[in-house]
């Protein structure tokens, strides 16, 4: 007969093992926990770019540990010391009154550096590589492994060749350390259609992604919009990152990238979508920036080294603009509007360029030789506008570049079927040029927090056919109805709703 004493003890010894096991299980978790830790991460996930018919770039990063540090961890202070007038800038820097500051530094708490501050993912020595198959096949393919270090910030970019042609890819990223111990992240993406193939294509468009101006727990929502479109790619026109609200080191550079892309919508998206990147002046350096462009308040951080950290933070090839055929039925073309640029306050002319002579006769062969029925310019800044007249000086809508501006609409409404996409104005509009007839697409910023430098009852019947002062994205889609090329612009809101529609038919 079993007695209550006896069962008080059964109970007592059954408990007692349940603790031990679990006890046991906790310091196995906190043993594989700890190794773990050792082993290099992607907090940044990777990204996919520069992707044609035949190839991509693939970007990755190795980090200490599998996330970014939190969001409540330590932060900085920016110090500024300004002045009242602007004599350290005679007549050189865009906007002295905006900007009237003579020296600026970085305030950190005790004992804290940048990798220690919230939303930073430091990075971590190792070795990575990049497996990758097409969909409909089981055989993987594999780099060699490549070291990474301090000197790239902890990166590396993988080139694959030999690809198909609109063919979807999976992708393995893998991190090692000298013990072996590492991680795997996944990701796919789809490669150009060869020139001759008439397959529908669909890209989103971006602009003005300030960190600050986030507008969810994850990150940016318009990420989230656009992934129900399943867009073969993505182009960001830049002011990708704001180096001018807090940089003044290249460690200080760095960290913009690894917070933005750290973000779990970023992280996500990108492993899903190719993407090109094009830089603008906050992503370069400075607000309204060209390259002899004198100012101190960016510390030690200078603007050859904000060329440099962009194509280290981003898949990128030998040059910074450059054109890929999507298909039979059209083409896209990326400028480069920092590096080659004169300064804005010099005086307009034949001689004054935002694009430089070389990269301006590449331009203009290229697209007169392109043979898609659709040609897109996709332009980091405004080429038709309208945009503010007293406080902007820095694009070819403004009338500081009007020389050069006249001639690019002149030659872009020569061609056929010709379009322009734009970044940096933070609002939507698509407006058209009521002397040559040429299209502009403003993609608008990245977040509704972000919209704003326009007035939104300022409707320009000669220019305008749509605005709307908010965030979003703007989507395109060519494809053949009736087998006839079209082109559809759309502009959505973060979410994705859409707001306006134009489609385009071929003009003969």
């Amino acid at each position: 007969m079993t007695t209550l004493p006896n069962i008080q003890l059964a109970l007592s010894q059954l408990i007692r093992r349940q603790i031990a096991a679990l006890v046991l299980a906790a310091f196995v978790l906190l043993l594989t926990a700890h190794a773990k830790a050792e082993a290099p991460f992607q907090a940044n996930g990777f990204k996919v770019g520069e992707v044609d018919a035949t190839s991509a770039i693939v970007w990755t990063r190795l980090t200490q540990r599998a996330t970014q540090n939190s969001p409540q961890g330590p932060t900085y202070a920016m110090v500024e010391e300004k002045h009242e007038v602007t004599p350290d800038y005679p007549g050189n820097h865009p906007n002295p009154d905006r900007w009237p500051i003579k020296r600026r530094w970085t305030k950190y708490p005790a004992g804290v550096t940048i990798a220690d501050v919230a939303f930073a993912a430091p990075g971590i020595g190792g070795e990575t590589r990049i497996g990758y198959r097409s969909a409909e096949t089981l055989n993987w393919k594999w780099t060699q492994w490549h070291p990474v270090n301090e000197t790239k910030d902890f990166t590396h970019q993988f080139k694959l060749s030999e690809l198909s042609p609109d063919t979807k890819y999976k992708v393995l990223v893998e991190s090692k350390n000298e013990d072996d111990k590492g991680v795997t992240t996944r990701g796919s993406f789809r490669t150009a259609a060869a020139s001759d193939d008439p397959a529908k294509v669909v890209f989103t468009v971006s602009t003005g992604q300030q960190f600050h101006h986030r507008d969810n727990d994850r990150g940016y929502k318009v990420y989230d919009g656009m992934l129900p479109l399943q867009p073969n790619f993505f182009v960001h026109t830049g002011d990708i990152i704001y180096y001018d609200l807090f940089t003044t080191n290249i460690a200080e550079a760095r960290y913009h990238w690894q917070r933005t892309y750290g973000l779990p919508s970023n992280v996500r998206f990108h492993k899903k979508v190719a993407s090109y990147f094009i830089k603008d002046d906050h992503d370069t350096w400075t607000n309204d920036c060209w390259p002899s462009l004198k100012t101190g308040f960016q510390g030690t951080f200078t603007f050859e080294q904000g060329l440099g950290v962009f194509r280290e933070q981003v898949p990128m090839g030998d040059k910074t603009y450059r054109t890929v055929r999507c298909g039979k039925d059209f083409q896209i073309w990326m400028v480069e509007g920092r590096d080659f640029r004169s300064p804005n306050t010099a005086e307009d002319g034949p001689f004054k360029t935002i694009w430089g002579v070389d990269q301006k006769k590449w331009l203009k062969e290229t697209m007169t030789k392109s043979t898609a029925t659709f040609r897109i310019l996709i332009s980091p800044t405004p080429i038709v506008g309208p945009d503010r007249v007293k406080n902007k000086h820095d694009n070819h809508s403004n009338i500081d570049f009007k020389t050069e501006g006249d001639d690019v609409r002149t030659f872009l409404s020569s061609l056929k079927n010709t379009i322009v996409v734009c970044g940096d104005r933070h609002w939507q509009y698509h407006s058209v040029d009521p002397k040559t007839g040429l299209r502009e697409y403003s993609c608008g910023p990245a977040s509704d927090a972000h919209a704003g430098g326009w007035s939104k009852g300022d409707f320009r019947k000669d220019y305008h056919r749509f605005l709307k002062v908010a965030g979003g994205f703007l989507s395109v889609t060519c494809e053949r109805q009736e087998d006839e090329p079209t082109l559809t612009m759309k502009f959505h809101s973060v979410d994705g709703k859409v707001r306006f529609e134009n489609r385009l038919p071929v003009r003969e």
